[in-house]
Formats: structure tokens, C-alpha cells, sequence
């Protein structure tokens, strides 16, 4: 579900014209945050870190009401919820894109990563049942400890999905730091914005949780 935003008196309005005028709207923002709770509770747990992680960035994405914003021909609308556009890998190296349906329980949204991962690894399709722009494009390289990213973009498609990815994961000074990469429109979104994701996240892989979460 979502609401559409009355442009007329959206305080942004004239940032979206101006940044929807451009070949290329999206700005990125890359750091590193502090995984070292996150992967050791996962794995203590017995859950895939990816798994476990990519939840919590859409925790974070879905308290951030700017993170919702998406742009169908003239209007600007926001949805309730936002999903997960993760690249899944293949034995054969190639891969196939996901559509992971979020809920804010971990098991229910572990059963859905899940089913998706059996269904791209048992096909050869490049493309999910489910494909809409209410989701963020994820991917992970986890063979890379990136200090930047860009993405290959069709600029003939109007495109204002943001797109996340993660990177190889360093041990330093006795903690455990992962690349993190956000590129957001720059007429929906503004770096105060990604800042408070990046903060939200780090809380989020920081909690202490309790044993039956």
C-alpha cells in the first residue's frame, strides 16, 4: 500500500525538480560499520549473517520515511513498507534477483529469504515473481572490502529505487568492520538522510537481543 504526496506543498518540492532534471540524479555514500556484535550473536544463534544483517538494514530503511519515497510518472508516493531486491548467487557464478518480502520478525523474514534463495538457485531466471520499485536493490560483495561503489544504470529508465550494498568484512583492532554503500535519488533523498540509516543501522547490529528473537 502507499499514499501519494501532495508535491504542492511538499517542503521538497523544488529540490525533486531541480535533481529530476539531471542524467544522473543518485548520489553515493560509502562507510564501514562496526559488525562485530551482529556476526558474532548470528553466528552463535546458528543464522546466515547475510540473512541476519540484510534484515536489519530494512529495519532501519523503514523508519526513514524519505527511504519510502519513490517516483511514478509525475507524482511522488510513498509506501507503508519496503522490501528486499537482493542479488542471490548460483554455483555457475551467475545470479538471479530476488524479491524478499519484509517483516519485522526475524523467523518470518528468514523463511522468506529462504524460499527465494531455493527458487533462484533451482531456476535459471534472472527476474522474481514479485518485481516493484517497493524495495531497496541490494547486493553484497563479500570479496571486496570497497571503499567506493558506482552502479551500472540504464539512464533511459526513470529509476528512484535506492541501492545498497556490502562489501567484504576486516578485522581491526579486534573488531569486525563491513563496507557499506548507499545510493538514494538526490531529489528524495539528501545525506542527512543516509547518515541517519547509517546510524539507525549501528544501533540496530549493536542490540543486545533476547534469546528467543
Amino acid at each position: 500500500m502507499y499514499t501519494k504526496l501532495n508535491l504542492s506543498d511538499w517542503n521538497r518540492r523544488e529540490l525533486f525538480d531541480f535533481f529530476s532534471t539531471f542524467e544522473e540524479p543518485y548520489f553515493g555514500i560509502t562507510t564501514a560499520v562496526d559488525v562485530t556484535k551482529a556476526y558474532n550473536y548470528a553466528k552463535a544463534a546458528g543464522y546466515s549473517f547475510f540473512t541476519y544483517y540484510l534484515h536489519k538494514s530494512l529495519m532501519a530503511v523503514n523508519q526513514i520515511s524519505v527511504m519510502k519515497y519513490r517516483i511514478q510518472g509525475p507524482d511522488v508516493i510513498h509506501y507503508d513498507d519496503i522490501h528486499a531486491s537482493a542479488t542471490i548467487n548460483r554455483e555457475d557464478g551467475t545470479f538471479g534477483f530476488s524479491f524478499i518480502v519484509f517483516d519485522n520478525a526475524f523467523q518470518i523474514f528468514e523463511a522468506n529469504t529462504q524460499a527465494e534463495i531455493i527458487r533462484i538457485r533451482s531456476s535459471r531466471n534472472l527476474f522474481p515473481t514479485r518485481n516493484g520499485d517497493d524495495c531497496i536493490h541490494y547486493s553484497s560483495l563479500p570479496w571486496i572490502d570497497f571503499t567506493s561503489l558506482s552502479h551500472a544504470r540504464s539512464y533511459r529508465t526513470k529509476d528512484s529505487v535506492p541501492k545498497i550494498s556490502f562489501g567484504k568484512m576486516t578485522e581491526q583492532g579486534g573488531r569486525l568492520h563491513m563496507p557499506c554503500s548507499v545510493h538514494a535519488h538526490h531529489g528524495l533523498v539528501d545525506g542527512k538522510d543516509v547518515g541517519e540509516y547509517f546510524e539507525i543501522f549501528q544501533q540496530l547490529l549493536d542490540e543486545n537481543l533476547p534469546p528467543d528473537f
